[in-house]
């Protein structure tokens, strides 16, 4: 028996199960996502790398979030007093520097943005979605913006 290739397992839709590996929350951004693309697109299950790193990304983005919010976007810095035999005795503060798991969070945000534009996540991707034309001799003549239009409803 010969195994499909990978892109028409499961008739060539992406699973509503999400991979195993994935972590508690990416398996949860995985649940919803997937149905949404499956009946808002024309996603297919070569796009699964994409919707993994969305999940991902998402993973991390909740939980730099919750870092941030238990130990705030800065943190303070104290520098240590010793006294000759080296023992610190005080701790003096000299100001604050930016708590690392914001530019964590940061860059999730970012990656979270570009990758669902390209899954078609956002109002302005699917919006840019449906003002592609498709050229005249097409089957039924229609730009793509109708089909879509008819498609999405």
């Amino acid at each position: 028996m010969v195994k499909k290739q990978f892109k028409d397992a499961n008739g060539g839709r992406l699973a509503g199960t999400p991979p195993k590996y994935l972590g508690t929350q990416a398996k949860a951004v995985w649940r919803k996502v997937v149905p949404f693309l499956e009946q808002e697109s024309s996603v297919k299950r070569i796009d699964f790398a994409l919707v993994e790193m969305y999940a991902t990304q998402y993973e991390i983005y909740r939980n730099a979030y919750d870092h941030i919010l238990e130990n705030g976007e800065v943190q303070p810095i104290y520098k240590s007093i010793q006294n000759a035999a080296g023992k610190v005795i005080a701790h003096d503060f000299v100001g604050y520097k930016r708590n690392p798991m914001t530019q964590i969070y940061d860059s999730a945000v970012r990656n979270l943005t570009k990758i669902g534009s390209e899954l078609g996540l956002s109002p302005k991707s699917r919006s840019e979605l449906l003002k592609i034309v498709v050229p005249d001799n097409s089957k039924n003549g229609k730009s793509a913006a109708e089909q879509m239009k008819e498609f999405l409803g």
